[in-house]
């Protein structure tokens, strides 16, 4: 599977998707759009290894709901994520079995050079 899970109106997402290039190929979900499904959670869980390695402290939400105060578990993480968009961390990138979380530089060029070498 070629997909990437991002949100249409977030600028660094879009200047991502502009500097990978992604190929026709590439199936594109607007993750406010079309909210995510468990399933689709669930098959992005077991290429991360962990509901938290999807999971956006940066989020507002996380700061409104002084969620860091908190102690959350596995099963926290993932109804979080579901219950609301903006908790999982953009984009979330998959090229077969690999899987890129996030926007560092590092994730960026590791998840281009995957998409390239197809």
């Amino acid at each position: 599977m070629k997909k990437i899970y991002h949100l249409r109106t977030c600028d660094t997402c879009k200047r991502i998707i502009d500097e990978i290039n992604l190929p026709e190929n590439f199936i594109s979900q607007d993750i406010k759009s079309e909210p995510i499904t468990n399933d689709q959670l669930e098959g992005m869980k077991q290429l991360a290894g962990s509901y938290e390695a999807l999971f956006s402290k940066r989020a507002r939400l996380y700061k409104e709901r002084d969620l860091k105060n908190k102690k959350l578990s596995e099963t926290d993480f993932k109804n979080l994520i579901l219950e609301h968009y903006t908790f999982l961390k953009r984009p979330v990138i998959i090229v077969n079995d690999s899987i890129f979380i996030g926007n560092s530089k590092k994730t960026v060029e590791t998840a281009k050079q995957a998409i390239h070498e197809q």
